[in-house]
């Protein structure tokens, strides 16, 4: 008796909570559901485990790369400083929550599965890294707020599959603006961005009037900024230089220098910011490359289920899905986020963060390029030049505002000096955290509340907007360049399932192949 009890003690306690693990046996279990070959199976739950393990490298990195950054941003601005990173965020809490975060997330995949299955909502989330991410805020939230360890997995599971089906409900209208079908969905959580930028598109060109963003030419020189390692480590290392140079001036050189452990001169000191920075995107780098190792194995073992459970349902995939669809609006998008952002860190800096205790949101790249550049194409096919624009800035606005407000609801994750950057992080995680400090039993009562009215909402949205083909913007021809032969050809070269394409940013996680129904 005692064996059996060791053993079972040795399986829960040295591989079942060990998240790398368990990654790893769930891999594997899908494969084999699939009837992958024993060697694929094998090589499949080794690549999975391997690659949280990078997460946790990736994590470590990180947080010695913002330490000092912190404490220069809290120097020079008076205020803390924040950069939404969300593999950061994510990898640094893998530490504490890694076991619960594996199982709400496998489990919120199965509890959208059955709900696309037996709802109207029939999307099918496939793009992992948010699947991820998502399953981690909800976990810290609920955590930090003292629920029990069996409730945050099981009601975080629910939650986190009614976003999964419901968002993409939601944002469909306007997708099916940008893509002139209803064959893909949009699977990414800075879904509120992108409807915000759909209806302000709508708003700024009410007659359909501006035109497309297409018709400029971008210069060949920005293009570098679409891969996402060097955006990264150059939007840090610009960060880093400027913050150093404010703090060296506001404080001197004797404390400033103590920031980085003791620099010996001015130019030491303003080379170590460049490596800070520098190092930022390579652990920014290694935690990506973590996370596509795991996906690489584990998405494709949901894909496959989920064409067995539900056939015939839409993939909701990642953000990058509507670059091809106007490849200049994600260049203005993106540019227009993040003039938002630096207007946003202005308000925070001055006012808001003096006045209600806020963190300083700095706008990185990585966020404004990937959620900005979308925005841009749905403001684009809904507004033209003008929609671009506005839509890009709205979103700007909401992925600095909407984080700060959510490090109010992390608990102990609140100084990390990083955190979830886009927009459905921010007011889905605001919601469900007060939602969840109001008590263990009602704080449980809320969050299902706030589920179920989610639920509620994208069904309705389903059933009288997205079924019966409402116009997202009427007064446009159609197409993104707003011409009805645009708009024909993008429908017909979409319905074929091979309309034309751009390569990704090499940034850009890869979406799965569409679901044979």
């Amino acid at each position: 008796m005692d064996v059996i009890y060791a053993i079972a003690q040795f399986l829960v306690n040295e591989i079942l909570s060990v998240p790398a693990y368990l990654i790893g046996i769930i891999t594997a279990v899908g494969l084999i559901a699939l009837r992958k070959s024993a060697g694929a199976v094998i090589g499949g739950g080794i690549k999975a485990t391997l690659g949280f393990m990078l997460i946790g490298a990736g994590a470590g990195l990180v947080t010695a790369s913002l330490e000092p950054l912190g404490v220069m941003i809290q120097g020079a601005l008076g205020a803390q400083g924040v950069v939404p990173t969300n593999e950061a965020i994510a990898g640094i809490a893998q530490q504490e929550y890694g076991a619960q975060v594996s199982w709400l997330m496998i489990l919120g995949f199965v509890v959208a599965l059955l709900l696309a299955r037996f709802t109207p909502l029939r999307y099918v989330f496939l793009t992992g890294h948010h699947m991820l991410f998502m399953a981690t805020m909800i976990t810290i939230v609920m955590a930090s707020a003292g629920m029990n360890t069996w409730v945050v997995v099981i009601l975080g599971a629910v939650l986190l599959g009614i976003l999964m089906v419901a968002l993409p409900a939601l944002a469909h209208p306007w997708m099916k603006k940008v893509t002139g079908d209803s064959s893909v969905a949009i699977g990414h959580f800075g879904t509120a961005g992108y409807v915000a930028a759909g209806a302000v598109g709508r708003l700024v060109d009410p007659k359909g009037k501006s035109r497309s963003t297409e018709d400029i030419k971008v210069p060949e020189g920005l293009r570098f900024l679409r891969d996402s390692m060097v955006a990264t480590a150059l939007s840090m290392v610009l960060m880093y230089v400027i913050v150093a140079v404010i703090y060296l001036i506001r404080v001197g050189e004797t404390e400033a220098f103590e920031a980085f452990g003791g620099a010996t001169n001015v130019g030491n000191f303003l080379m170590q910011s460049v490596t800070q920075g520098l190092g930022f995107g390579i652990a920014v780098a290694v935690i990506l490359f973590g996370v596509r190792t795991i996906l690489g194995e584990l998405v494709p073992a949901f894909q496959g289920i989920a064409a067995k459970v539900v056939p015939g349902a839409v993939p909701a995939l990642d953000a990058p899905i509507v670059f091809p669809y106007a490849q200049n609006a994600v260049l203005i998008g993106f540019l227009s986020s993040f003039v938002a952002g630096l207007c946003g860190l202005f308000v925070l800096a001055a006012w808001l963060g003096p006045a209600f205790g806020l963190a300083v949101i700095l706008p990185g790249l990585v966020p404004h390029f990937f959620t900005g550049g979308a925005a841009g194409v749905f403001g684009n096919a809904t507004g033209g030049r003008r929609g671009a624009i506005a839509g890009g800035f709205v979103n700007g606005l909401l992925i600095t505002f909407l984080p700060a407000f959510l490090m109010q609801v992390l608990g102990s994750f609140g100084s990390a000096n990083t955190t979830f950057g886009d927009a459905d992080f921010g007011w889905f995680g605001i919601l469900i955290g007060y939602g969840a400090n109001a008590g263990a039993v009602l704080g449980a009562v809320l969050l299902a509340v706030i589920g179920l009215v989610i639920l509620v909402a994208a069904i309705i949205v389903q059933k009288r907007v997205v079924e019966r083909d409402w116009d997202a913007a009427p007064n446009r021809r159609g197409g993104l360049d707003g011409s009805s032969e645009s708009a024909g050809s993008a429908t017909a070269s979409a319905n074929a399932g091979n309309f034309a394409r751009i390569a990704p940013p090499k940034g850009a996680p890869r979406p799965p192949a569409s679901i044979e129904g």
